[in-house]
């Protein structure tokens, strides 16, 4: 009798652990940042811009947000050869062990111009069909055709960037990603920079409003010392 127990209990035991591999493999990859990691831009012609960053193209994004930047806006600031990114995100003591890429919500800025919000996206599966459509691609630009469905197609074809990026760590609360150029000339030059900023709240005397935020503690000094390497 124990010798037919023995094999049933084998199988549930070694289903459990490939479950259990899987799982934190999962759970693993989905946070996961190297130095070198690939982004991608994409959005509908019509839409916002989406951002993600990947550890490989065949991993599930470790970030990714959607912008409110319309696509058609980042396209033109992009052919000016300079863009720069920053997502702010204030830093709450109620989320001490959250990490910096995981945080929900962002304040935009495009080359120093406020463009809204930024929310943090769950890759479904359109998200999916994009980056599974560029992954071939190592770096370069392009549109994808529409697919004719009448839900996605309205907002016109979608328009990628695809390139490697240096992740640059400063602090938990800080981190740059810069676009690695193969040749180490030509095309655009891209920074994207993630701030975790404390603020505050005080009430001024010499305002009308009854408060206003002051940021405080960000971290500048690697990202300056950064850019003066890329210009020199």
């Amino acid at each position: 009798m124990p010798t037919t127990l023995q094999a049933p209990r084998k199988k549930v035991s070694k289903l459990r652990s490939a479950l259990a591999i899987f799982s934190n493999s999962k759970s693993g990859s989905h946070s996961r940042l190297g130095t070198r990691v690939v982004g991608t831009l994409f959005g509908y012609r019509r839409g916002h811009v989406h951002l993600a960053f990947q550890e490989d193209p065949k991993s599930s994004p470790a970030f990714l947000v959607e912008l409110a930047t319309p696509t058609s806006v980042l396209v033109r600031e992009m052919a000016s050869g300079l863009v720069r990114i920053a997502l702010e995100c204030e830093k709450k003591t109620e989320k001490k062990g959250m990490k910096l890429i995981e945080e929900p919500i962002w304040r935009t800025y495009c080359n120093g111009k406020k463009c809204g919000y930024a929310m943090r996206r769950e890759c479904g599966a359109e998200e999916w069909k994009v980056l599974g459509a560029v992954g071939p691609v190592s770096m370069g630009a392009g549109v994808l055709p529409e697919t004719g469905n009448n839900e996605t197609g309205s907002e016109g074809e979608v328009m990628y960037m695809r390139a490697k990026f240096e992740r640059v760590v400063g602090s938990k609360d800080s981190e740059a990603f810069y676009m690695m150029n193969p040749d180490g000339h030509g095309g655009p030059e891209l920074s994207i920079y993630l701030l975790r900023i404390l603020v505050l709240k005080i009430e001024p005397s010499y305002r009308e409003e009854n408060h206003f935020v002051q940021r405080l503690a960000i971290p500048k000094l690697l990202f300056l010392r950064r850019d003066a390497q890329l210009q020199s």
